[in-house]
């Protein structure tokens, strides 16, 4: 398994009056680039802001450190810190 950032764009009528292009990444576990591809697709939010994917990547390496992917069972206990909680550090 590989982990993949998938690059996607939209428009929202609430931003800008829908004239400008927004920019998120989901990542993803799949097999290959394909598999990621269909698992962003098959994403609610995906489909309900009508996204669009720019680009995929696949993660191997990042900062000169090889990627290694265990499966768990507990995914909910990353803690995500907030603006403040950034700004501070």
């Amino acid at each position: 398994m590989n982990l993949y950032m998938v690059h996607v764009g939209f428009y929202d009528p609430s931003i800008g009056e829908g004239l400008y292009e927004v920019h998120m990444n989901f990542f993803t576990v799949a097999e290959d680039p394909k598999k990621a591809k269909d698992n962003i697709l098959n994403l609610k939010e995906f489909k309900d802001k009508k996204m669009h994917i720019d680009g995929i990547k696949e993660l191997s390496y990042v900062d000169g450190y090889k990627v290694s992917l265990e499966e768990g069972e507990n995914s909910k206990q990353e803690k995500i810190l907030g603006y403040d909680e950034s700004k501070k550090l």
